[in-house]
């Protein structure tokens, strides 16, 4: 049984992360099909990180054009604009609202997310999700940095925390500090992780998984 469980968001909690694809093609409808594919490709490649790398990659690696300071900050608010209010009303992930109603007053439950922490607060308080996490953490902090804040406030190591997520990101992250980790890869969705990386469709079986460890 982990001292904490700590969860991505988008394709964890909530069934977000086709949201954020649309809004990225949306962003970079003017360019070229060919380097909206592959910035689209990048986008989904990196789930879990800051969507300022992902729009700093496709400046610098696809389009092959500089980009300032204000039209990061342009490109950010037009993100915000499309996804911030389908985010706060899209479906759960299966399971979800049942284990964080379920555990949260049993064990510390935490988010972190590559979502700007500002609007990921945001979205958990219009969802009615706040009492349900110890807190809610989103960039810039990198998610391995989160991990070790989290493992601090708890005074445990890293190792006692488990981090439950989408993307091979949310893996790595896990790995690097020694917190144990879950993915979660829909029915039909292709599995972004290693080898013998334990996965559930959803989190339906979470709570049957921990109560059996």
């Amino acid at each position: 049984m982990p001292r904490a469980i700590v969860f991505d968001f988008d394709g964890v909690i909530l069934q977000s992360v086709d949201i954020k694809t649309r809004a990225f093609e949306a962003l970079f409808a003017s360019e070229s099909p060919e380097a909206v594919a592959l910035i689209l490709d990048h986008h989904r490649a990196n789930g879990g990180i800051s969507r300022y790398e992902k729009f700093r990659h496709a400046y610098r690696e696809i389009l092959h054009r500089p980009l300032s300071a204000e039209q990061e900050k342009a490109l950010g608010e037009r993100f915000n604009a499309l996804v911030e209010a389908a985010v706060s009303s899209c479906p759960w992930v299966p399971g979800a609202r049942e284990f964080l109603e379920a555990r949260h007053a049993r064990l510390p439950l935490f988010v972190a997310s590559g979502t700007p922490q500002d609007e990921l607060r945001r979205i958990v308080g219009r969802r009615g999700l706040s009492g349900f996490f110890r807190a809610v953490y989103g960039t810039p902090a990198k998610k391995d940095a989160i991990l070790r804040a989290v493992a601090a406030e708890l005074n445990c190591p890293p190792e006692d925390l488990l981090m439950v997520g989408d993307a091979a990101g949310d893996c790595d992250a896990a790995r690097s500090v020694g917190a144990a980790f879950l993915g979660v890869v829909p029915p039909g969705a292709l599995n972004p992780f290693a080898p013998g990386v334990a996965v559930l469709p959803d989190l339906t079986g979470l709570a049957a998984l921990l109560d059996a460890a």
